[in-house]
């Protein structure tokens, strides 16, 4: 049971890609799964990546502090700046170039940390540098948005600062505790956690693109291009950066991967929350299928490698 668990969870790009492009033929599939679904459906996610974590790995940030502090910053460096560069060079309609920032502003996704098992690459440092970034992204993925598209439209910083405290700290928190306290409970559904996790990412995927099919097709050129480059260039960035400050292949490839992914759950449920365009949550649902692929792709090539 646990091998066929771990092979479902490993598809998860195929679970991906598979559902939203069933969306963009038959949108009415997936039109029950909106609104507070997609919130509960987020916190869910994240209460399972709470029931992984232990108090241990908040001392892990003590015994890797240089490789942690670089995927910090290249996170909310690296991305915001190519989801707002992304946005200018093709010249996106107002909400997709919103929509961009926003998850560009993300903090790294619950996915890097299997993308990063599957690279053979430091699942331990993936762990906790994304810990640090979604702790951080209460604060951080309010003020980078606002500051980047606040002269696209009015941005309500403060309630997306509440809104990120409500749907990701709170049930991460939650989880840690239950881990802490409730061991045994959690060994107990742990196995099939992960899958839950990839399950949600594609349902929520598929809602918001097929709610938005016409649109999505209509600007799928240039709006697939911008978000192409946003992860691509992540990735590219996240490991040049890691090998010119003299990091080991593995931790830069590691650094790769938890720069190019984020959290386009949060990204999706921001946008529907925060703001009254419902194109503006296209690029993060776009966004998840384009990141699971690429980092998909290199973890493939990486695990080959590291076999030679």
């Amino acid at each position: 049971m646990s091998r066929v668990l771990t092979l479902l969870t490993n598809a998860f790009p195929v679970w991906v890609v598979a559902l939203s492009t069933v969306a963009l033929a038959q949108p009415a599939w997936f039109a029950w799964f909106s609104g507070p679904w997609i919130t509960w459906g987020l916190a869910v996610i994240m209460l399972g990546m709470g029931l992984t974590l232990t108090f241990d790995d908040f001392r892990g940030i003590g015994r890797m502090p240089k490789a942690v502090a670089l995927g910090f910053v290249g996170q909310f460096t690296i991305m915001p700046f190519l989801g707002w560069a992304m946005g200018r060079g093709f010249a996106l309609e107002t909400p997709y170039a919103v929509g961009l920032i926003l998850v560009a502003c993300c903090p790294g996704g619950t996915a890097s940390n299997v993308v990063t098992y599957l690279a053979r690459a430091n699942v331990a440092l993936s762990v906790v540098m994304t810990m640090c970034s979604t702790f951080a992204a209460v604060a951080m993925t309010p003020l980078l948005t606002s500051w980047l598209a606040g002269t696209l439209v009015e941005v309500d910083a403060w309630g997306m600062f509440k809104s990120t405290v409500q749907i990701v700290v709170a049930p991460v928190v939650v989880g840690l505790l239950v881990n802490r306290f409730a061991p045994r409970l959690v060994q107990r559904v742990q196995l099939a956690l992960p899958l839950v996790s990839v399950v949600v990412i594609a349902l929520i995927c598929a809602s918001i693109i097929g709610g938005s099919a016409a649109a999505v097709k209509g600007a799928a050129g240039r709006l697939l291009g911008a978000v192409f480059g946003l992860h691509a260039g992540g990735f590219l960035l996240g490991y040049v950066a890691a090998r010119v400050l003299r990091f080991d292949v593995n931790v830069a490839r590691t650094v790769s991967i938890e720069v190019g992914m984020q959290n386009s759950g949060l990204g999706v449920a921001l946008a529907r929350k925060h703001f009254p365009d419902p194109l503006t949550a296209v690029p993060c649902a776009i966004s998840s299928v384009f990141h699971s692929v690429i980092g998909s792709i290199l973890a493939g090539w990486w695990r080959w490698r590291s076999r030679g």
